[in-house]
């Protein structure tokens, strides 16, 4: 699966938004038309959560995927860097055999079915950590919108080329995935002829759209609105008891 799949790099930035959004994502579709790759491998910088392996949090930082017996299957991998930490403290104990381990370590696997209707979150396999299933689905609807993402194709570092041409394989290209400098709005004006006369601006929290594109806009995707100002320029903000900050 990994040998043919594309490489993704989640800068941390992005991964904290597809977390965010991913709690608002209630159903999700799980096709190859859905996702940026048939198979692929997306590593997430700083982590993207924890799996609850009999009582011990395991850091989940990067999702693999790729076609099941009409299924999409998902790993959930972690680090060799991460692992090695984690058991420092438990030297004295053990030592871990790292020249012998890979660079990503699987954690769980798990299928999702493919359906033509969005798939509600929970009938997804319950071992599979929601929270993460969700960030990746969110991951891969907001690559798919320009105006809040980057994306840029990377060469493999020196090392990995190394690693690839010795198993006679291509060097691989990685693409990076990041959140672009301005990609919140500042101020929305009120609809025109909406016949509401508003005497204060307030803060639209960013949510999930079923927005229609496609030939005709005949078909539909969940699409991310940022957080954004609602309401007439130059009007008093009104302020709320809960105060969210977002700093880049």
């Amino acid at each position: 699966m990994l040998e043919v799949g594309e490489l993704f790099w989640v800068q941390q930035d992005m991964a904290a938004l597809a977390m965010h959004a991913g709690q608002e994502l209630a159903a999700a579709r799980w096709a190859t038309a859905d996702r940026p790759a048939p198979c692929g491998l997306l590593y997430w910088q700083g982590g993207v959560g924890h799996m609850d392996a009999e009582g011990v949090q395991v850091p989940v930082e990067a999702c693999a995927w790729g076609p099941y017996q009409g299924e999409l299957m998902v790993w959930l991998l972690m680090s060799r860097a991460r692992l090695v930490a984690e058991v420092a403290p438990l030297a004295q104990e053990f030592t871990l055999d790292e020249p012998r381990m890979p660079p990503l370590l699987p954690i769980y696997g798990g299928t999702i079915p493919v359906t033509g209707e969005p798939l509600s979150m929970a009938e997804i396999d319950p071992q599979l950590p929601q929270p993460v299933v969700a960030a990746l689905a969110s991951a891969w609807l907001l690559m798919q919108q320009p105006l809040l993402i980057d994306r840029s194709r990377e060469r493999a570092d020196r090392p990995t080329a190394r690693a690839y041409a010795r198993d006679g394989l291509p060097s691989p290209d990685v693409t990076v995935v990041d959140l672009r400098r301005q990609y919140t709005p500042q101020d929305r004006d009120v609809d025109a002829g909406s016949g509401r006369n508003y005497k204060h601006r307030w803060i639209v929290s960013g949510h999930w759209r079923n927005q229609a594109y496609g030939p005709g806009q005949s078909l539909r995707r969940q699409t991310w609105v940022p957080s954004y100002v609602k309401g007439p320029e130059g009007a008093p903000l009104l302020s709320t008891e809960k105060v969210n900050v977002w700093r880049r």
